[in-house]
């Protein structure tokens, strides 16, 4: 079942257009990431489909039907909103009193995985990492439909994103929660997401999965070998090539090459017909390079 449409959606200010002609279907109990550079449209587009901004022209549907539907949906803004006077226990009673059928307190302990000491804290004595794993865990008490996460890792040392990381999978699985994120963090993605929506100048350009974004777009691979020393005076045959780079650090020898255009075998071939080799290896492509890349309007 798709959880949430959104249909031909334009969204303009004073005559500039924001959003324009986006449509997507997102099936329930998915985890889907909404990307693209700074000023693509990201938050104009997920504003309207929160309602908070109206939409020019076209509709967002949830659960099958128009409209708002705030009940259904939370939202992890970036900035950690949490009210600092009140101890953690206070936070999560009062969060349980005001959903129905939400999350026990078992289920909220092993998702935050607190000391008994902190549950005694007042939230704003908690570590900034721990403030961010309160505010996500305050945000799935209610047991959403939909959850919105805006750069839900960012700043966080590594333990706490594992953390983070760790929740969003299991909410997803254990309550099929449909969860949709924004983020710089390229190891979000590929750790979490099934499917990647990239968005640029208020326009679709990619929607698929990961390994989908590689076969696409990861043309360009790379080729490292590892040379016998000795060979500083040899040069590759593939110098000055179009759609080749050639990177030489000392022993290792680096050809990234389009392969649509040129054939591994043959590189490799040639390469050990030019030079005494030891190892080689292919490296494999790179989500975060091929993002930077379509940023970058190389792609």
């Amino acid at each position: 079942m798709d959880i949430l449409r959104a249909e031909n959606l334009c969204i303009s200010f004073g005559g500039l257009a924001a959003v324009k002609n986006v449509s997507f279907t997102i099936p329930q109990n998915k985890i889907i990431s909404l990307i693209g550079p700074n000023g693509a449209g990201k938050t104009t587009l997920m504003s309207c489909i929160l309602g908070d901004k109206k939409a020019s022209s076209g509709q967002v549907f949830i659960k099958g039907k128009k409209g708002k539907a705030q009940d259904q949906i939370a939202v992890l803004l970036q900035e950690n909103t949490i009210p600092s006077q009140l101890k953690v226990k206070e936070l999560i009673a009062f969060f349980q009193d005001i959903s129905e059928n939400g999350l026990s307190k078992v289920e909220i302990q092993a998702l935050l995985q607190f000391k008994d000491d902190q549950y005694q804290q007042f939230a704003n004595k908690l570590s900034g990492g721990q403030k961010r794993l309160l505010a996500f865990v305050l945000c799935l008490i209610g047991k959403p439909d939909i959850l919105f996460l805006d750069e839900p890792t960012i700043g966080l040392d590594v333990s706490v994103k594992d953390n983070i990381r760790r929740a969003i999978t299991q909410i997803n699985q254990e309550e099929e929660t449909t969860i949709l994120l924004t983020t710089h963090d390229l190891s979000d993605i590929e750790q979490l997401c099934d499917r990647i929506f990239m968005i640029d100048k208020g326009q679709e350009i990619f929607d698929g999965t990961v390994s989908q974004l590689k076969e696409t777009f990861g043309k360009m691979k790379t080729l490292s070998f590892d040379l016998t020393p000795g060979q500083n005076h040899l040069v590759s045959h593939y110098e000055g090539l179009p759609d080749m780079s050639i990177d030489r650090q000392g022993n290792t020898l680096n050809i990234e090459f389009d392969s649509s255009r040129y054939q591994s075998a043959d590189i490799i071939k040639q390469t050990l017909s030019d030079f005494e080799v030891r190892d080689l290896k292919m490296v494999d492509t790179d989500i975060e390079d091929i993002i930077r890349r379509f940023y970058r309007k190389e792609l």
